[in-house]
């Protein structure tokens, strides 16, 4: 087929060149694969392009009909070449991982998500797909002046509220798109309660063991007060159109463990106000809490899944006091008291669309009801965190696009997304 996309490189000033006589290649899983039409779009308004230390980058020649690895540049022979992916912004998820071939040295990569990316008709392309038209976190819609005057006005104004010093922080210094709009007094607001977690999970990005692996952001170091909860949530809930406020964010651990201050929050919420949707982001271990806070006035749970294969679940979450039967049972629990329920389904191509993946995930759709599937892709090492759960090659990848087209078709009420939705019409 005519017209694919161009293999990138980055030379050994870490400029990001093409390189004509090769086509851009993904990786699905173990395996490199050959793109095919509508397996790109323009690299999105947003996202990152990063050089991949130690790796040196994989194309297709479609001459020899082959992959190549591009050992040197082919423009200065002799001179070092590194791989690129890109960091596709939010609202987008992945098709396939960027392809490369790792030298024995190569360092372990940050916790981000590694897309594949080339250059076609004169601009970036990533393979991946938008799967939500909700832009509450695309870059155009955010002013950095306005947010860190915003940010700065309030921390004064709030002093004494350790949450919005923390959320100011977030904001400014780790760029936390949630804590962006709560500044901003709009859409999806955060809310950190938990300094603890009950799961070690190999992605974490607020906490690592690993001396190799450093988390992306600083976890919260304290248990808000449900006035200082209140004191972020309900002016948000009140005004802020699409309101949504969620509890279980990335600079924390497990927001379960924190269950009597959010069951007192939540409650002091609707006290003050009906108006827009409280959230749980949550890894759903604790299904008697789940029903205290549901008690208290909870609309919406969120649970991350990087599987629906309760080993491969486990290896990585590596959950502590909870097994993956909980984690049905705490959205059951929302269900049945009529809450909605999605999960946070951490997309890594050539696993996540395994063959035995989908029928998993197939049953657990229609165990649960869930409402909504997040594609959000999963920040880690791909090679790595395949290494780590123990996947074989040779596994049977469908593609995701073709995944996504699966759940539609067998399930037609089940939406497909990325963010968590406000519930409130009144609020919209």
């Amino acid at each position: 087929m005519p017209g694919r996309p161009k293999l990138l490189y980055a030379d050994s000033e870490g400029r990001i060149l093409d390189w004509p006589r090769l086509e851009m290649v993904g990786r699905s899983g173990h395996a490199w694969q050959r793109l095919q039409e509508g397996d790109w779009i323009p690299l999105p308004e947003g996202s990152e392009l990063f050089l991949l230390p130690g790796r040196l980058p994989v194309g297709y020649d479609p001459r020899n009909r082959r992959f190549e690895t591009l050992a040197e540049d082919p423009y200065e022979p002799g001179k070092p070449v590194q791989a690129v992916a890109a960091f596709v912004a939010p609202a987008h998820t992945q098709i396939y991982s960027a392809a490369w071939q790792r030298l024995p040295e190569a360092p372990l990569l940050p916790l981000f998500a590694y897309t594949a990316v080339g250059w076609y008709k004169g601009g970036f392309v990533a393979a991946g797909v938008r799967v939500d038209m909700d832009e509450r976190q695309d870059h155009r819609h955010f002013d950095p002046d306005c947010i860190r005057r915003n940010a700065r006005k309030r921390m004064r104004r709030e002093a004494g509220n350790r949450l919005v010093q923390h959320l100011g922080h977030c904001a400014m210094t780790y760029g936390c798109p949630a804590a962006r709009n709560l500044f901003m007094n709009r859409w999806e607001a955060p809310l950190p309660t938990s300094p603890a977690c009950n799961a070690r999970c190999l992605g974490c990005i607020s906490l690592q063991e690993r001396e190799d692996l450093c988390a992306t952001q600083e976890r919260i170091r304290f248990v808000p007060t449900p006035d200082e909860v209140c004191g972020v949530a309900v002016p948000h809930l009140e005004k802020a159109p699409g309101a949504v406020v969620s509890f279980g964010q990335g600079c924390e651990g497990e927001p379960l463990l924190q269950a009597g201050v959010l069951a007192e929050s939540i409650r002091s919420m609707r006290q003050s106000t009906t108006r827009g949707t409280i959230n749980l982001n949550t890894n759903g271990s604790l299904p008697e809490a789940v029903h205290q806070l549901c008690r208290a006035g909870l609309d919406s749970i969120r649970v991350s899944l990087n599987s629906c294969r309760p080993d491969f679940y486990g290896a990585y979450f590596r959950p502590r006091g909870y097994e993956f039967q909980d984690v049905i049972r705490s959205i059951q629990t929302v269900k049945a008291h009529g809450g909605f329920a999605s999960i946070n389904f951490f997309v890594l191509p050539g696993f996540t669309d395994e063959e035995d993946e989908w029928m998993a995930l197939r049953r657990f759709i229609r165990e649960t009801r869930v409402d909504l599937i997040q594609m959000r892709n999963l920040n880690i090492d791909p090679e790595w965190v395949l290494r780590e759960l123990g996947v074989p090659p040779g596994g049977k990848a469908i593609g995701v696009k073709r995944l996504m087209e699966r759940m539609k078709n067998q399930f037609p009420d089940l939406r497909l997304g990325y963010y968590n939705p406000c519930l409130d019409p009144e609020a919209i």
